[in-house]
């Protein structure tokens, strides 16, 4: 099959076409006062931002910063979901905080459909997604989930020490995901490459910001120039061919999804891991429960998914307005922490305590509202069969230098190297 020729303009060069948006200075550096001058890219926050949402839950429970061009950290669970359900006063059409905001023009549908798209894009267009990640779906990759583990496993045995984030969690999901999309597996190292610039490297100007993503972009280029020529049964050949008002998808909207799928799909689920693995491996009581009591998992899982929660989204305000004692303007950004919200006392008994078996938990985790995360039926799989495998093959682990132990800065949280002796 020929290439088709809604796809032989380069990706790099429709990105380069839309204007950059409002541009803003360096973002990182000592924090003066979280209250109002927040950024969530300092080692503090990437180390333990619990102490600091606590605290601002008390005494600012809405924070304010100049920095990224201004923006709001609200931490009340009840705040959070006010937010995320308002799509008439907050825009998705950035979901990344950074030092430059995309262009109005970008919505409804922004850049990374559906999750940057905004009503009434957004349901259309999340719509089509569903069927590849329903119950019925994920429960046909669980067993080559589960092999793969397996495999990741031996190729620990016997070893002291492992990195259990870099060696085992971050796999996992890539290599889903690529079997999801059709990619080659062998392309995982990319993929890590593609996540960091794309979620830890907001603090470049734009013009290299751009220059990065346009290397994934030429990456999705090429894969879906391949599915054009050899179409086969996976998510990649069905974007292309997907239709939607009675036309197919625009190339930048398909390259976008993809863009969405491999970077969401990936470090989501690794940062879940990698947190669940690192509060047992501190906490022997509860690995020795679970190597006991198998049947619990799915009930600790949820609570680690609470505690732990990895992802934090943002929105655009929309205009001027006065919002519950804040003044926000127009395109101030929101940082939507749904750690901070599933750590709400209001909301959560004992809200700072990990507990195994926890009964009632309607954490957020996957977000809420129309933006409520649509792969959470693959992630909460790939997170129990991961944990499964790992306390099957080693039941007996902890940490072997607490110290060593670091974790990811932004909107993205969890242990990028987690040293644990195992045996």
């Amino acid at each position: 099959m020929a290439v088709d020729d809604r796809f032989t303009r380069d990706f790099r060069e429709m990105q380069e076409d839309r204007p950059l948006g409002t541009r803003n200075e360096i973002v990182t550096g000592p924090v003066s006062d979280w209250a109002t001058d927040f950024s969530h890219f300092e080692p503090e926050w990437a180390a333990d931002p619990y102490p600091i949402q606590d605290d601002l839950r008390q005494r600012c429970p809405i924070a304010r910063t100049e920095r990224f061009g201004g923006g709001w950290l609200p931490t009340r669970y009840e705040d959070v979901a006010a937010i995320a359900y308002d799509t008439e006063r907050f825009s998705s059409r950035s979901i990344i905080m950074s030092n430059f905001r995309p262009p109005r023009e970008l919505a409804p549908v922004g850049g990374t459909p559906p999750i940057s798209s905004d009503p009434p894009f957004h349901h259309d267009a999340r719509k089509l997604l569903l069927p590849a990640f329903t119950k019925s779906a994920v429960a046909r990759r669980e067993e080559a989930t589960r092999a793969f583990c397996h495999e990741l496993a031996d190729g620990l045995e016997g070893q002291d020490v492992v990195d259990a984030a870099r060696d085992y969690a971050q796999h996992i999901p890539m290599r889903v995901i690529a079997d999801m999309l059709g990619f080659p597996p062998e392309d995982g190292p990319r993929f890590r490459e593609f996540v960091e610039n794309a979620l830890e490297g907001v603090n470049l100007p734009p013009e290299e910001r751009i220059a990065r993503m346009g290397m994934l972009f030429d990456y999705l280029l090429a894969q879906i120039r391949d599915h054009l020529d050899d179409p086969r049964d996976d998510l990649t050949t069905y974007l292309i061919n997907a239709e939607l008002y009675g036309r197919k998808l625009e190339p930048d909207h398909v390259a976008g999804t993809m863009g969405l799928l491999l970077i969401a799909g990936i470090d989501t689920t690794w940062s879940a891991i990698g947190a669940s693995l690192w509060h047992l491996a501190k906490t022997p009581a509860d690995r020795e429960r679970l190597v006991g009591e198998p049947a619990l998992l799915p009930t600790a899982m949820e609570e680690f998914l609470r505690a732990y929660a990895p992802v934090t989204m943002a929105r655009l305000v929309k205009e001027d307005m006065h919002w519950r004692g804040a003044e926000m303007k127009a395109d101030d950004w929101i940082l939507l922490s749904f750690p901070a919200a599933n750590r709400d006392p209001a909301q959560f008994d004992r809200a700072g305590e990990v507990v195994i078996d926890r009964e009632v938990n309607r954490h957020v985790a996957f977000g809420l509202g129309i933006h409520r995360c649509v792969g959470s039926h693959l992630a909460r799989m790939e997170l129990r069969v991961a944990l499964e495998v790992w306390l099957e093959r080693f039941p007996v682990f902890a940490l072997a230098d607490p110290a060593a132990v670091t974790w990811s800065a932004g909107q993205v949280r969890g242990p990028r190297t987690l040293p644990l002796r195992i045996g």
